[in-house]
């Protein structure tokens, strides 16, 4: 369970009530205490259109948050959204162990392998700002799975191993509707590639264009994105809801087992 902690004044689900350090430190507390494994804290907004942050205010805003958890919990394992190097270093030498980067940039594949750190590679067409612009593809599924293949081989051609190696098809970066659906329906096809899945489909907006519910108003379809990752042998759920999600996803096992 991996809890999403924005630190942005302009993310699209709760852009500005976190940016304050001890307003985010007392939100990772209250995720920790719903059941969330791992805390995604991330300083740079990558909702569709988002205004690129620079590297020195993205790290800003990321590292006292993630030392202070750190410091706070020694075996908390602590994920830095970012697509930039500069911010990645400074964020696992302030405590983080992952990186979660939504561009699967090869240049973040020699600083993960020397920290040892998992590494997320998202699959996004284009960049926050133009992802919606093209969302036109000929086999979403097929696209995607085959693109993270090729970033995955490099990263293990760099030497980091096949588990810290985590693949997000990217809901909504560079996607329908449509997309998002056909991506969900074939999470088990990705799941072939031989690595851990992540999935961030929390509240996003493929869930609004088909229930007409508001941003805040998710959570159902939120959890009924999660149905195919509830299936899988190794998945990550990337969710703001912790404490349904958690609920959730313990009665589907349960179910799974009573088969």
């Amino acid at each position: 369970m991996m809890a999403i902690l924005n630190v942005t004044p302009d993310s699209f689900s709760d852009g500005g009530r976190f940016l304050d350090p001890e307003a985010a430190i007392a939100q990772a507390e209250a995720l920790l205490g719903q059941g969330a494994d791992i805390i995604d804290v991330g300083g740079e907004s990558t909702r569709p259109g988002a205004t690129p942050v620079d590297a020195g205010e993205e790290e800003r805003r990321v590292v006292p948050v993630i030392r202070a958890l750190s410091a706070r919990h020694a075996d908390l394992l602590l994920s830095v959204d970012t697509c930039k190097p500069t911010v990645a270093t400074a964020a696992l030498a302030a405590g983080a162990c992952i990186v979660n980067d939504v561009t699967a940039s090869p240049e973040m594949l020699p600083l993960a392998a020397r920290h040892g750190a998992v590494l997320v590679l998202m699959h996004m067409r284009g960049t926050p700002r133009t992802m919606q612009h093209d969302t036109r593809y000929a086999d979403v599924a097929a696209e995607v799975a085959e693109l993270l293949a090729a970033r995955a081989a490099q990263a293990r051609a760099f030497g980091i191993p096949a588990g810290h190696i985590w693949l997000d098809p990217g809901i909504g970066f560079g996607k329908d509707t449509d997309g998002n659906l056909r991506l969900l329906a074939h999470l088990p096809d990705l799941a072939a590639l031989g690595h851990p899945v992540v999935v961030g489909a929390s509240r996003k907006s493929f869930i609004g264009s088909l229930s007409g519910a508001g941003v805040d108003d998710r959570l159902g379809g939120s959890l009924a994105a999660l149905m195919p990752l509830a299936r899988l042998p190794r998945a990550v759920a990337r969710v703001h809801d912790v404490a349904a999600t958690v609920q959730f996803l313990r009665v589907q096992a349960a179910i799974a087992e009573a088969a």
